[in-house]
């Protein structure tokens, strides 16, 4: 069943969105400052492809920096992003088919706030 939500969400939404986060991460690695801004954004894109059967974990080992990084993410970028995933989640919940991709582009919301400190490990993996 994983698959075959995945092949779906592919196609309807997750392809666009992981072109997306790679643009946002090629931008972000131009300057070597944010270029861990840019790993971040090609590890959702990673995640946008295919997020059936993964999860997102924080890292409970990642400190200040990770902190601080994401509060300028948050400004520059996390809202906007979040407010992507939002409305696609609402456009995906309108037909029954939909809903379980649009329960995944909701789930995208916190990493996509957050995403320093952020870890995307399988479902079955016991930190998850």
């Amino acid at each position: 069943m994983k698959t075959i939500l995945n092949i779906l969400w592919l196609v309807l939404c997750g392809f666009w969105m992981a072109i997306g986060y790679v643009a946002a991460g090629i931008i972000c690695c131009i300057l070597i400052v944010t270029i861990p801004f840019g790993i971040a954004s090609f590890r959702i894109a990673n995640y946008a492809l295919w997020p059936f059967g993964r999860t997102v974990v924080r890292d409970p080992s990642s400190g200040a920096p990770s902190t601080i990084g994401n509060v300028i993410w948050l400004i520059f970028a996390g809202i906007w992003l979040a407010l992507g995933h939002i409305a696609t989640g609402i456009a995906l919940c309108i037909t029954i088919i939909g809903i379980p991709l649009g329960i995944a582009s909701f789930k995208m919301v916190p990493v996509s706030l957050l995403p320093l400190g952020a870890q995307i490990v399988p479902a079955d993996d016991p930190r998850a």
